[in-house]
């Protein structure tokens, strides 16, 4: 199979899906990898980097669609590129469709089979390759949370950790997945007073067991909530519904109680965020403020350090594209339902029900969309 690497176009997006030592080992796969020129160099790749791993490199991403069978990205398709889609064409990367029904709309158009890095599954229903972007951003988030916190930026001029004699910021994460979990961490090390929420008491068991002990994990609830972002300091949004949009946690009503020049960094962004005053911002106005709250709402926060997330992405990634490439999509859906999770549109249908439900669109399971093929 050729396989095409675009280069992202999306605003401030440095990141690659593949590294040149990706390509020499799809290579030794037996396929061709199509290089879109410059794809990598945000990412400090340059395409001689590429060729010496047997890459060809292609001028632009009209040669890339028109040839590969599977492309690749990091970020979802942008308007500019829906008409270079082909039917029947592999498109694999983060698509986070229930938070955009344009793009779905498009893709459903295309005909195209549109597998989702952020919803294949493994069997313990962890998600493995959203899983090292999510890492990036929970630690990212915690940066973001002291640096915006600085007056200079708009915040309330206060140091994360605090120093000696002079009490540390209050931070308060919803959800204790990946993300949250990342956050704590790096905010727990800062010195900063952790309130990290969720909703299973087993992750809470977890999390209590693991955590420093200026973390404080508890059940999250709507009390809870608005009793603790009065409290905040910085105010982590990290909850994720599989597929689908993220609820709404902290409402405008709660921001009046906030501190003015508190921060609130929402990574659910990607999936409409979990704050009702959020929208996505970029790299280059990465911040507003909403009724004295400095929001940060960077839709691809790991695009900011695009060496270290192009290489744990590619470290994720690049299994499960080999197989794809080597057993062709319609058997890897068949045979494997981990893979077969990450299906989110297959020649015009939506084969996600959370895509479905976001949109009221009808839903077909993969199994169904596959006896097309037959």
């Amino acid at each position: 199979m050729i396989v095409g690497i675009l280069k992202e176009i999306k605003s401030e997006e440095n990141r690659v899906s593949m590294t040149p030592a990706g390509v020499e080992v799809m290579k030794g796969q037996g396929h061709q990898v199509l290089v879109e020129q410059g794809a990598g160099v945000g990412s400090g790749f340059a395409d001689a980097a590429y060729r010496e791993a047997g890459a060809e490199i292609a001028p632009g991403p009209e040669e890339v669609f028109a040839r590969a069978g599977m492309v690749m990205h990091v970020k979802e398709p942008q308007p500019a590129e829906y008409d270079l889609i082909r039917p029947g064409q592999v498109i694999f990367t983060y698509f986070h469709f229930a938070a955009s029904e344009p793009l779905t709309a498009a893709m459903l158009r295309t005909g195209a089979t549109c597998i989702a890095y952020e919803t294949i599954e493994q069997a313990d229903g962890s998600l493995p390759l959203l899983m090292p972007m999510s890492e990036v951003a929970g630690r990212m988030a915690a940066q973001q949370g002291a640096k915006y916190l600085e007056r200079a930026q708009g915040g309330r001029g206060i140091l994360l950790g605090g120093v000696p004699g002079v009490a540390p910021a209050t931070v308060l994460i919803l959800g204790g997945g990946v993300v949250g979990t990342h956050a704590a961490q790096m905010a727990c090390g800062l010195g900063s007073r952790v309130y990290l929420l969720d909703l299973n008491l087993d992750r809470l068991r977890h999390l209590a067991e693991v955590m420093p002990k200026n973390c404080f994990p508890l059940m999250s609830s709507p009390a809870t909530i608005r009793e603790l972002v009065q409290e905040a300091d910085v105010v982590i949004g990290a909850v994720l519904l599989h597929g689908a949009k993220a609820p709404k946690l902290v409402s405008r009503e709660m921001l009046k109680t906030m501190k003015p020049g508190a921060v609130l960094v929402d990574v659910a962004i990607d999936q409409g965020g979990c704050f009702e005053t959020s929208r996505p911002t970029t790299h280059k106005s990465p911040i507003y403020e909403v009724d004295g709250v400095v929001h940060y709402c960077v839709a691809n926060m790991p695009g900011a350090v695009p060496l270290t997330s192009t290489v744990a992405l590619t470290n994720a990634t690049l299994p499960y594209a080999v197989r794809i490439a080597t057993q062709g999509w319609k058997r890897v859906a068949r045979q494997d339902a981990g893979i077969r999770a990450g299906f989110n549109v297959v020649n015009g249908l939506v084969t996600y029900r959370g895509v479905a439900e976001a949109f009221a669109l009808d839903y077909v399971p993969v199994e169904e969309a596959l006896k097309s093929f037959t």
